[in-house]
């Protein structure tokens, strides 16, 4: 990955973070990392855990940004989760998983929630 990739995914994310703690998620852990991926951002809305991907685009070149959360990703994403709960006691609680779509613009970016955006999968 290119550092300006890097560079726009980590500006995206904190876009995101902004913007779900001003919905009123309580973010709970940025980057969340085990052997099997990555989830980007780990919150709580309300009792509800929530799993966040976030997907940062300048342009809809090659899709929009939901597009590239692929059912391979949402296996990854899923297995990554599991983990987090199974070591974290969340097995007990509801949880979802939310894609956050930061569209940057030249004015200011556009944020778009799918929340509930798939189910839990292998």
């Amino acid at each position: 990955m290119t550092f300006k990739r890097q560079s726009l995914g980590k500006k995206g994310e904190e876009i995101a973070r902004s913007y779900l703690e001003k919905q009123g998620y309580t973010i709970i852990i940025s980057n969340f990392r085990t052997k099997s991926g990555e989830i980007d951002l780990i919150a709580k809305d309300g009792e509800v855990l929530v799993f966040v991907e976030v997907k940062t685009r300048t342009s809809e070149q090659f899709g929009s940004p939901f597009d590239a959360v692929t059912s391979r990703k949402r296996g990854q994403i899923s297995r990554v989760a599991m983990e987090y709960m199974v070591n974290n006691g969340g097995m007990d609680q509801p949880a979802r998983f939310d894609v956050v779509a930061v569209r940057m613009t030249e004015n200011k970016p556009f944020v778009e929630i799918v929340k509930n955006a798939f189910e839990l999968s292998w």
